[in-house]
């Protein structure tokens, strides 16, 4: 059996991914800074060995998975090439293990994290759904029909994917330390778009996103009736928010999400145009809709006395305002 190695194990998506292949029943262990990250949390409670950097973890038998974020030179990529052993990067390993699946993208600059959550929980809800989230979440279920990821746009790593569906909620000026301008951002999307090969779910009101230019359908949500998928008759309730889903203009269902907040509804109305197209059982999407209990570090509330403090990883000033 394979024995994979992952460098800079604690990354965010490399955590999530190591937890994959674990589930699926691979050997995994990993290296890393010694430093506590929250990351590794979730790696320690299935056993995962976390070693901290040295050539030396490096042995005859290892695929070594290499993290985005180290290059060549480091000690222990080096040595794994001296040993010719086989090393793939981050990306392109996904890209490997989302073609075993009807895979779901989940791209854009905001809510990439927060959407492929809400995705994951609300597939699952019907039919088994492996996951790979932002926030150092993953699960490989063994006999899924689906895989929905988050797939990021810095350094064009998504370009590496070739998914069935991807949902795109936004296109923004960010990652400035490699894009040039927002035309560049543009320019990265419209060839991820072009990989895609069922549909592509877009946020209608969107205006660089209306350009992006594909031969596949593209449903545009939003909350006007003009768009493919729409929310209407929103009601702001003790238990969340309760809304009527339409799809070309036919009522599709009235759901109700825990959360709130119009960014909300829209990543619920992404996530519900998959479970439309692949024709998924609307009573079990209602269920598991009402039971999101949202992703780590985004809008999180701890209660002391008489104080609520909120954390959130949102980093952008568009997420800020």
């Amino acid at each position: 059996m394979t024995r994979y190695h992952f460098v800079g194990i604690k990354g965010a998506g490399m955590s999530s991914l190591a937890q994959i292949i674990y589930d699926l029943g691979y050997e995994v262990q990993g290296s890393d800074i010694d430093q506590y990250v929250f990351t590794e949390i979730a790696l320690k409670n299935k056993g995962i060995q976390i070693l901290p950097f040295d050539a030396d973890n490096i042995k005859e038998g290892l695929t070594i998975i290499q993290g985005n974020a180290f290059k060549d030179t480091h000690e222990e990529i080096a040595r794994a090439h001296e040993l010719g052993l086989k090393v793939i990067r981050y990306h392109d390993f996904l890209s490997e293990v989302i073609n075993e699946y009807v895979s779901v993208a989940v791209t854009g600059a905001h809510g990439k994290t927060s959407t492929t959550g809400l995705l994951s929980h609300v597939m699952n809800g019907d039919k088994k759904t492996s996951f790979l989230i932002g926030d150092g979440t993953g699960m490989g279920l063994p006999q899924s029909e689906y895989f929905a990821f988050e797939a990021c746009e810095y350094r064009r790593h998504f370009l590496s994917y070739s998914p069935d569906y991807a949902i795109i909620t936004n296109i923004d000026f960010d990652h400035p330390d490699y894009f040039k301008d927002v035309d560049d951002v543009i320019n990265a999307f419209q060839g991820m778009a072009k990989n895609v090969k069922k549909a592509i779910i877009a946020w209608g009101d969107d205006p660089y996103v209306k350009n992006i230019d594909v031969d596949i359908p593209v449903y545009y949500y939003g909350f006007d009736s003009s768009m493919d998928v729409y929310a209407q008759n929103i009601e702001v309730t003790g238990r969340g928010t309760e809304f009527d889903v339409y799809v070309k203009g036919e009522f599709y269902g009235h759901f109700v999400s825990p959360q709130y907040g119009d960014h909300n509804i829209l990543n619920a109305l992404a996530v519900l145009t998959i479970s439309y197209l692949e024709n998924l059982n609307i009573d079990n999407i209602k269920e598991a809709l009402i039971t999101f209990g949202g992703v780590k570090r985004r809008f999180n509330e701890t209660f002391a006395q008489n104080q609520v403090l909120v954390d959130d990883y949102a980093h952008h000033p568009r997420e800020i305002s």
